[in-house]
């Protein structure tokens, strides 16, 4: 038996080395942040009130859309889903978090003359404030925002935070899946969850639309989903934060 003050010291020293983990993590998130302040270069800056302004035009915005910078989508990256969605037209958007993005789809469900959002949102105050906004641009009928809290997935060994899908339709086939959550912070490979809960749940034809998809994390994610999804077709698109997109091929 190992005296008392041995089993203390060894519990000291794995609370130290979690804490420790812990610190990394956040240096970690915050070189990210560091360095996506460092590409506002005016170039940069440029392109982004070049695609909020396209999306003025091509949604007929009568009212501001919310804040596009920090951890919102970027503006760029929001003129791809839009004209992704006046493309595709379709009739089951799902989102992995919600915010501006929910209102820019919605607004294209309803100029489409169809189609529905529905988006998890794990924070209540987040999921409040985007219902608001949809109520003030005249979009509720066209989206719904859910809470969904982070619950413990069980995926092959490991357990996996992530939203509680439970009161998503059944059917029809998901068309379009945005991901732009969990936050990086929840954990490492946050966003992966998505692929074993939800890819099985979209068409032929359907795709999915990474967000931040130039970071380290989102890579690696893909690099799963490639090996665990060989039936989705994988490519980027140049946005400022990096977007990826999977398309589910026939048959």
């Amino acid at each position: 038996m190992f005296p008392i003050t041995a089993i203390l010291l060894i519990f000291s020293l794995a609370l130290l080395c979690l804490y420790t983990l812990h610190k990394v993590r956040l240096i970690h998130l915050l070189a990210h942040e560091l360095r996506d302040q460092g590409k506002q270069t005016p170039a940069n800056l440029f392109r982004q009130l070049e695609a909020l302004h396209s999306l003025y035009i091509d949604l007929r915005l009568e009212r501001s859309l919310p804040d596009t910078r920090g951890w919102a989508a970027s503006p760029d990256f929001l003129l791809e889903l839009a004209r992704h969605a006046f493309a595709a037209k379709p009739r089951l958007v799902v989102e992995c978090s919600s915010g501006t993005s929910t209102l820019v789809l919605a607004r294209c469900m309803q100029l489409n003359g169809r189609g529905k959002v529905y988006s998890l949102e794990h924070e209540p105050h987040f999921a409040e404030q985007t219902r608001q906004q949809l109520q003030h641009h005249g979009l509720s009928e066209w989206a719904v925002v859910l809470e969904a809290p982070l619950r413990e997935h069980a995926l092959g060994s490991d357990s996996w935070p992530w939203y509680v899908p439970d009161f998503l339709p059944d059917e029809p086939a998901i068309d379009m899946l945005v991901i732009d959550g969990p936050p990086l912070a929840t954990r490492v490979l946050a966003r992966y969850p998505a692929g074993p809960l939800l890819f099985h749940r979209i068409g032929a034809g359907g795709s999915v639309f990474l967000d931040d998809a130039g970071r380290p994390d989102e890579q690696a994610i893909l690099r799963r989903w490639r090996s665990e999804f060989p039936m989705f077709e994988q490519s980027a698109r140049d946005c400022e934060k990096g977007c990826a997109v999977l398309t589910r091929r026939g048959g």
